[in-house]
């Protein structure tokens, strides 16, 4: 499947211009005190096999520190070059709705008194979306920019199941769904490599989450991250994982692309962990460099399909 436009799909800065037509805006990580059900006993202790929240949260959304004070410290790095510019708060690290529901609008309320906050997005999983939050936040919709950002992971129970995700695909299913019809926007989060996986299996994602009323996705590789589950799996048994080479996992990322609903805005395609905790696999290449090869290769002039 191709996209026929000077792009060769559909990116985030390019959503975003949709909705703050000639205006800057930029997203602000925000640790709102969360945790997840597979970390509190409820569902299980350890938290997924792949998780450790240190790769992905920015030193000052390391320590609990009050919401509008991680926005300040976030726009502070970008206000000097960009003094006009907006935010997105960003509920980032762990799992975002799960807490009592009053707890939750105060934060997502706090987030959004601030003077140059425009919208939320809130990361999470599908199964912690409780029908009186999804109500509130349907609401919220209606006056500010949302996007529910949905850890999917993988479509295949059985690799839910070993990665100790703690919830189902048609969970996954189901909750995408309801968030729709209540008319908020919807991202979702896959993992490519995880292990267990064909690339056929990895492949068929793309067709699976086609069919549901996603707006947005985020794509990334497997890392294996110190400190998790699954890095004592790997050390234990690396045959059991296959790590990318840069170049295998661009044409995976390509196909994964021709596989995929054309308008799904693509946000990412990889992810780099901290070096003091990625055990593997370590590229030499940045971020944009794999974007502009993916771009490269998806452009009608670079191939036949």
């Amino acid at each position: 499947m191709t996209n026929q436009s000077a792009a060769p799909y559909v990116d985030f800065a390019t959503f975003l211009s949709r909705f703050f037509p000639g205006q800057k805006v930029q997203k602000i990580t925000i640790t709102a005190g969360f945790t997840c059900p597979t970390r509190d006993g409820s569902m299980g202790k350890g938290g997924c096999t792949y998780c450790n929240n240190k790769s992905f949260s920015p030193n000052y959304a390391a320590k609990l520190r009050p919401i509008t004070e991680q926005i300040d410290k976030g726009i502070s790095f970008f206000r000097k070059k960009y003094p006009e510019m907006k935010y997105l708060a960003y509920f980032q690290s762990y799992t975002n709705t799960y807490g009592e529901v009053a707890d939750c609008i105060a934060k997502y309320e706090e987030a959004l008194a601030h003077p140059d906050v425009v919208g939320l997005i809130i990361g999470t999983r599908p199964d912690c979306m409780p029908e009186p939050l999804l109500e509130y936040l349907s609401e919220l919709a209606k006056r500010t920019f949302l996007l529910i950002e949905y850890g999917v992971e993988s479509t295949w129970d059985k690799t839910l199941e070993r990665i100790q995700r703690g919830h189902t695909w048609p969970e996954s299913v189901d909750t995408i769904q309801r968030t729709h019809e209540a008319g908020i926007l919807v991202g979702a989060h896959i993992i490519l490599g995880l292990p267990g996986e064909s690339r056929e299996e990895m492949i068929a994602h793309a067709e699976r989450l086609s069919r549901l009323p996603i707006t947005t996705l985020k794509i990334h590789q497997l890392q294996i991250i110190r400190g998790t589950i699954m890095a004592g799996e790997y050390l234990r048994s690396p045959s059991d994982f296959h790590l990318f080479t840069e170049e295998e996992y661009i044409e995976l990322c390509v196909d994964f692309v021709y596989h995929l609903r054309s308008d799904i805005v693509l946000e990412r395609f990889v992810s780099q962990s901290p070096q003091e905790l990625l055990l593997a696999p370590r590229w030499g290449w940045k971020n944009y460099e794999f974007t502009a090869k993916i771009r490269k290769a998806l452009m009608p002039s670079s191939n036949e399909r």
